[in-house]
């Protein structure tokens, strides 16, 4: 795969650059590694498109997690304890909540990434959420978030989102004080 698109929310491409050079030289080799010609093998059964052959993003996400855990980085899992505080009283018996957790991708030294080739809403999620929730649990400082651009998403299934709307998304909505530095990295095949 290739980088095709760089785009810095919250000024996440400088602190990427600035505190961690060797990391993100080293995911751009983890891109360069995963050879997307191995991963069309999905044949669609969508009414728009019966009989093509697409990508599959299962597998595509199989091979990334090879790659980064192969450079020793991991996915950090948390734990999360839901309170019923908020239950109506004959709703607190139902409450379970047991084994609920919230995972990063990988962590290394502090950066934290993840791959996504899913619908928009994971992606706005991951950047405007998931990352804030880890940088307070003091897992990361920044972030790094992949996705696929335009032309790659539109050989897999509809539906899945990509960098242009993506960026889109983050311009309209502005950065909150809230938000930690990202670097969102559009990939093509």
């Amino acid at each position: 795969m290739n980088v095709a698109g760089l785009y810095s929310f919250n000024r996440g491409r400088e602190r990427v650059e600035a505190r961690y050079p060797n990391l993100l030289t080293e995911i751009k080799q983890i891109i360069g590694a995963v050879k997307t010609s191995k991963y069309k093998t999905k044949v669609s059964k969508e009414k728009t498109m019966p009989g093509r052959m697409l990508f599959d993003p299962r597998t595509i996400n199989g091979a990334f997690k090879k790659e980064f855990l192969r450079r020793g980085w991991s996915p950090v899992r948390v734990s999360c304890e839901y309170s019923s505080d908020h239950y109506l009283p004959e709703y607190q018996v139902r409450a379970d909540h047991r084994g609920a957790f919230r995972e990063m991708d990988f962590v290394k030294e502090g950066l934290g990434v993840e791959v996504q080739f899913g619908k928009y809403a994971f992606m706005v999620y991951n950047v405007c959420a998931k990352m804030t929730i880890f940088k307070n649990l003091k897992h990361i400082e920044c972030g790094v978030e992949i996705v696929p651009v335009k032309a790659f998403a539109n050989e897999m299934s509809t539906g899945v989102s990509y960098f242009e709307q993506f960026l889109w998304d983050l311009e309209a909505r502005g950065v909150s004080n809230i938000d930690i530095p990202v670097l969102i990295i559009g990939i093509d095949s």
